[in-house]
């Protein structure tokens, strides 16, 4: 039941990221910088402190143990600077899907990000040796390279998808389509935005101590979100500002009457908001599966996200255009990336049936 409800979770946040962008499309007459930082102001500060608030019994006692406690100091630092890392990969997440689109933008940038994301954590930790040694490991492995096999899948369909379309299609389903930019600017995204699994991982200490507070388990990194996302939110706001004075666009956070200025914050405060519950349900599923687990939901978390961006771009006519091979490329992918779901909730099914014959033996 808890690989079930960590699915679910995972699914609910990859719905989240999947379609954060689209209230972005929604904004007119403000610069992308603009309406990229005002998004930014409720995805890495406004939301993640409300809900910490609401999740966090004592909420004080839990902040004021994360800036004195030297125990979890380095944790609270490498935290921040992989947000700060991470940050890069959203600012420049923002690009790929001006320049590609959010099925091509997303399957390119979210590959990467699976990859560096799900392997880094526990090469580093030292677990790659237990994942073969024991069967939760081995099926989620083999749920892995099924699920980066789907984001080959999909990520191909894209390339047919570009190579079908006139540029007059391409310009009309994405305005500022540019293949060579978007791939370029995809990769560095994809790489840099795997940091914040890193983030996560260096800030379990903090979600420990959230926990020993009267955290509920469920919502444990809560805690370590607001650190994180605190990096992320350092790096977008540092560099909108400074395209904001060279670009002279600043004028339009305080341009109430030339530009749609309510519906405008409106939108941008939706996106933000949507963004930053991916986080929040990525942090559930990851609490049911467990931490053995842990690198499985990130691309769990991944998978999803790819599914539901794609089930957009079919929906807001991204794919019109392209031949019925490539849609039919594009549809056998994601159902891969779903079946690779399955395939990491049995691993996490069988580690607790793992867990509770140790328990059995050594009682």
């Amino acid at each position: 039941m808890n690989a079930v409800l960590g699915i679910f979770y995972h699914a609910i946040g990859g719905f989240a990221a999947g379609s954060f962008y689209i209230p972005y499309s929604k904004v007119k007459q403000w610069a992308w910088e603009v309406y990229w930082i005002v998004g930014g102001f409720f995805s890495w500060i406004i939301v993640p402190w409300i809900v910490a608030y609401i999740t966090i019994p004592d909420l004080q006692s839990v902040v004021s143990e994360i800036f004195s406690n030297k125990e979890i100091a380095p944790n609270v630092m490498w935290a921040y600077v992989f947000g700060v890392l991470w940050g890069l990969g959203g600012l420049t997440f923002g690009l790929t899907m001006r320049f590609l689109g959010m099925s091509l933008g997303m399957a390119i940038a979210l590959g990467l990000t699976a990859s560096f994301g799900t392997l880094v954590p526990p090469v580093f930790h030292g677990m790659m040796g237990t994942l073969f040694t024991t069967g939760s490991g081995i099926a989620a492995l083999i749920g892995i390279v099924i699920c980066l096999a789907g984001i080959v899948l999909v990520g191909k369909a894209g390339k047919m998808k570009d190579n079908d379309m006139s540029e007059e299609q391409k310009k009309a389903a994405i305005k500022e389509f540019n293949f060579k930019k978007g791939i370029l600017v995809a990769v560095f995204s994809g790489i840099m935005s795997a940091c914040f699994a890193f983030g996560l991982d260096a800030g379990k200490p903090i979600a420990d101590m959230a926990i020993a507070q009267g955290t509920p388990a469920l919502f444990q990194n809560s805690a370590v979100l607001l650190v994180v996302l605190a990096g992320g939110f350092t790096t977008n706001f540092i560099w909108c500002v400074l395209l904001m004075i060279k670009n002279k666009t600043y004028i339009h956070l305080a341009d109430f009457k030339g530009t749609p200025w309510l519906s405008n914050f409106i939108f941008a405060g939706l996106a933000g908001s949507t963004w930053y519950f991916q986080f929040m349900f990525y942090g559930m599923g990851a609490s049911k599966l467990g931490r053995s687990l842990d690198f499985a939901s990130w691309t769990i978390h991944m998978a999803f996200i790819i599914v539901f961006s794609n089930m957009w771009g079919l929906l807001l006519r991204e794919w019109k255009g392209a031949n019925y091979k490539t849609v039919r490329l594009l549809v056998i992918g994601l159902l891969v990336l779903v079946f690779s779901t399955v395939v990491i909730g049995y691993g996490s099914y069988l580690k607790n049936i793992e867990n509770e014959a140790l328990a059995w033996l050594f009682r």
